[in-house]
């Protein structure tokens, strides 16, 4: 296939396309693509299926779509162990159909955002294999961190570094001849060799994959692990205390912001800007700004949101948090409820714990679905009434439980590197269900790589649609005035001073919101008892605010 695409004109560049500060005020829909839909019946989602299901999306009322890694990948690490940034799965489709995929998406006031990975790539990707085959020294292997080992015969691993998916971040080569070889970094698994960005090669390679994927229309792009990509040379141990801003030998470097201002000059070249969104996980909030300066990020994901308890103090905290970490540097904020990593909301506020920490998560946690979705539902409306960019995870809309696999059908390499401790990810990447009353509910005619449960029947698109008390009927209207209400649309709040259980602001003219996380109904004050109800995560009680519900008004 001809690659040159320079002259081809960009859909995302078409007049009529939307403004161009689109991405401020957002609704992002991610898709997992291998449990979004299956358009060729064998049991793996496709882009076939997400074209055929992009009428749905529209009427969901969603701006963008960002996919995960949709690449040809062994899966080690679901799609972000990449072997080739240049050509789609093969399982997924071709880039011919993602090229259609772009502009079909586009037509419909929807745009696209993808994955970019630049800690690592596949141990398939060639340049790794040419690392492997050149041997020590070569200048193939000065694109990774290889290194000889420690100890007299290089058998002590270079440093006690601990892997995102626990256990060692080195793995050892064999040579030729069968004897123990160099060392490699892996940050995740040992199929993710880590890059090494001090090599001009690094730079300039991801710089050519960004053009490619604009050149074709794509709208942005989601930085994987953002944070990480940049590694002191030295390779020195982790400190015993908390190292200094910018020091930490693998994490929030300096010599990050580099890259990401020539990635932001490259996006910022195209008629219609290009847009980078950042996965950063830091506490530091002054060094968590500086990714979202003018010429660096455009917006980064907002995990403490995500992690918090169903509690009004913390929640309203790390609202607060949030805004004011991206004041100083004007970028709106993002809310997040989950994502393909994350316990799904309506099982994880259901729980004694209804927070989310990856240490903590376990096989058997008991969990009550009916209260988790009743404030699934309270909190859909109330990051949907926040200022900023809104993510909604497939699934999400429909009120998707995390399912418990058993074991034998579990896919994710955290499982298995926890020593079966951790139930892993896979639980929040159960296929959607569309219609029908067993498995596999519409996803495909040839079954799906996870199983679904038995009792998803209810859960369906197609009885969700027909139900006005269902969670996708709550989305989609939540949506609709998301996009239609001016106030919504501004970046103004103004807090609103109800009770402790109480998260209620005001934004812009006349629409509150009010989130009630108590345990009795909450009367309204005269002013908010009169005003007009908008919306509401479930029905009042004699105009009281029942528990765990959301409730828009207008003044």
């Amino acid at each position: 296939m001809d690659t040159d695409v320079q002259s081809r004109p960009s859909p995302v560049d078409a007049p009529g396309a939307a403004d161009a500060d689109w991405w401020r005020h957002a609704v992002i829909y991610q898709v997992y693509v291998r449990s979004f839909a299956d358009g060729d019946g064998d049991g793996t989602g496709d882009l076939a299926g997400v074209r055929a299901r992009l009428p749905y999306l529209k009427e969901l009322g969603v701006d963008a779509i960002w996919f995960n890694p949709w690449y040809p990948s062994p899966l080690a690490d679901g799609g972000y162990d990449v072997a080739d940034y240049r050509e789609i799965h093969p399982r997924f489709g071709s880039l011919v159909e993602a090229e259609a995929l772009i502009a079909e998406a586009l037509a419909l006031g929807i745009r696209t955002i993808i994955d970019i990975v630049p800690n690592h790539v596949s141990d398939q990707h060639p340049w790794f294999q040419k690392a492997l085959a050149a041997g020590p020294g070569s200048p193939e292997r000065e694109r990774f961190w290889f290194h000889p080992g420690r100890g007299e015969n290089g058998e002590e691993i270079p440093t006690h570094w601990v892997s995102s998916f626990q256990g060692s971040t080195w793995t050892r080569t064999t040579s030729p001849d069968g004897t123990p070889g160099e060392w490699y970094l892996h940050l995740f698994t040992p199929e993710q060799p880590d890059l090494n960005w001090n090599h001009p090669d690094v730079r300039r390679e991801h710089e050519d994959i960004l053009r490619f994927w604009f050149d074709r229309g794509v709208a942005g792009v989601r930085i994987d692990s953002a944070a990480l990509p940049v590694k002191d040379p030295r390779l020195p141990e982790l400190p015993t205390g908390t190292p200094a801003p910018g020091t930490h030998p693998h994490v929030d470097r300096d010599e990050l912001h580099d890259i990401y201002r020539s990635w932001r000059a490259i996006a910022d070249g195209y008629e219609r800007p290009r847009i980078l969104v950042g996965e950063v996980w830091l506490d530091d909030a002054e060094r968590f700004a500086r990714y979202l300066r003018r010429d660096e990020m455009h917006t980064a994901f907002n995990f403490d949101f995500m992690s918090q308890p169903w509690n009004a103090a913390a929640m309203r905290r790390s609202i607060q948090r949030t805004l004011a970490e991206h004041a100083p540097v004007g970028a709106p904020a993002t809310w997040v409820l989950s994502n393909h990593d994350v316990t799904r909301p309506v099982t994880r506020y259901g729980r004694e714990d209804s927070g989310f920490a990856f240490e903590r998560k376990r096989f058997g946690v008991p969990t009550d679905l009916a209260l988790g979705t009743r404030r699934a539902r309270a909190a859909a409306l109330l990051v949907a009434a926040l200022p900023g960019t809104m993510y909604v995870y497939q699934g999400d809309e429909l009120g998707l439980p995390e399912v418990e696999l058993p074991v034998e059908a579990i896919e994710d390499p955290m499982h298995f590197r926890s020593g079966g401790i951790d139930p892993g990810r896979d639980g929040c990447r159960v296929p959607l269900p569309w219609s029908g009353e067993r498995a596999p509910y519409g996803f495909g005619t040839g079954g799906s790589w996870l199983p679904q449960p038995a009792e998803w029947a209810h859960y369906t698109v197609a009885a969700e649609q027909e139900d006005p008390a269902s969670m996708l009927r709550l989305y989609r209207a939540a949506l609709a005035e998301r996009r239609a209400n001016d106030d919504l649309r501004t970046e103004s709040l103004s807090w609103l001073e109800l009770g402790d259980d109480v998260v209620a602001f005001r934004r812009g003219e006349r629409r509150v919101s009010v989130t009630h996380l108590g345990t009795a109904p909450l009367a309204l004050p005269p002013e908010l008892a009169a005003a007009s109800v908008v919306l509401t995560s479930a029905p009042l009680e004699e105009g009281a605010l029942p528990p765990d519900t959301t409730l828009w008004l207008d003044l």
